[in-house]
């Protein structure tokens, strides 16, 4: 649990550093607050946290794309009905 912890802490510091700096600050604000008996502070604190958590949400739903499946537009029949072009080919004999 010990390993684990800091580790996952550290991997989710990283992917979100703006939202979770944010969600550091509100959550010592909180801590502070309520340790001091400041209520003022503790809840700017919580409101502070749920905006990180706002601001994290917003952030991983924006990053997940829209799937449109478009069929690409064909403007040609999938199969000519007309024969084959012969290939041409260059001989260098006849001149």
């Amino acid at each position: 649990m010990n390993v684990l912890l800091p580790r996952f802490l550290r991997t989710l510091y990283r992917k979100e550093p703006i939202s979770s700096f944010i969600l550091v600050v509100g959550a010592v604000d909180a801590v502070m607050g309520g340790v001091g008996q400041r209520w003022s502070l503790f809840s700017f604190g919580l409101f502070i946290v749920s905006l990180s958590v706002l601001l994290r949400w917003w952030q991983v739903q924006k990053a997940q794309p829209i799937a449109t499946e478009d069929k690409p537009r064909r403007y040609l029949p999938p199969s000519s009905s007309a024969m084959p072009l012969p290939l041409l080919t260059h001989d260098k004999s006849r001149r």
